[in-house]
């Protein structure tokens, strides 16, 4: 009976548990933040990796024009 009651009490003590369900909220509360600012700032976020976009394409076709020294 002595091992039972004590198996309880570590059972009832441990915090495995808790600290997983601690990352999930961690990482939860995480996305929501991300997910947040992307749908406030989704329109200029989407204009300057377009515009980055553009610049890099713009950078390629100028190497690749310009002549091997």
């Amino acid at each position: 009976m002595k091992k039972l009651l004590a198996f309880r009490e570590a059972y009832l003590r441990d915090e495995d548990g808790a600290t997983a369900i601690e990352y999930g909220l961690i990482a939860a509360g995480i996305s929501l933040a991300i997910v947040g600012v992307v749908f406030t700032f989704g329109e200029e976020l989407l204009a300057m990796f377009t515009t980055m976009e553009g610049k890099l394409a713009e950078a390629n076709d100028n190497a690749a024009e310009a002549p091997s020294p």
